[in-house]
């Protein structure tokens, strides 16, 4: 399953590489026919690979004429891409959200691989040596990757 997971993110990234304006529509069921699977295979992969912290947004309509549109999200300055990034950490973060956000953002080269690194050893350090107190952790993680992240990006 996870091939064909790939196959299909793989085959919507190329739809959008190849277009000019930064978003597409798509036919679930289509799509399905392609890969030769069910349409629940298709919200898998929007779910889990096209979401806004991975730098996309998915408009779906239902019914006979349904379509899903998915559209990448560009920062066209620096201040926009702070403020998704700020948006995206919230007012709170756990550690493994915090993970998946730099990753995300190393893959779309708002961070460098360095940088992900150090700010991820950075954070497991800060919960290993916090109060067992989950939720003000959590609020301190994302106040301190904002501040990072804010530093990087200006």
């Amino acid at each position: 399953m996870q091939n064909l997971t790939e196959d299909i993110e793989r085959y919507i990234l190329s739809l959008l590489d190849e277009e000019k304006e930064n978003f597409i529509s798509l036919r679930r069921k289509e799509l399905a026919k392609i890969f030769e699977c069910v349409p629940s295979q298709i919200n898998y992969v929007l779910r889990s690979r096209f979401t806004p912290e991975q730098g996309y947004l998915i408009e779906s309509r239902r019914g006979e004429h349904g379509y899903i549109k998915i559209l990448r999200i560009t920062c066209e300055c620096s201040e926009d891409q702070k403020n998704h990034v700020q948006d995206l950490i919230g007012e709170r973060i756990s550690l493994k959200e915090a993970g998946k956000l730099l990753r995300a953002l190393q893959k779309r080269d708002f961070i460098t691989m360095r940088e992900r690194f150090l700010i991820d050893i950075a954070l497991k350090n800060i919960v290993e040596t916090s109060q067992p107190d989950k939720y003000n952790t959590e609020i301190m993680l994302a106040d301190i990757l904002r501040r990072m992240l804010s530093g990087l990006m200006s």
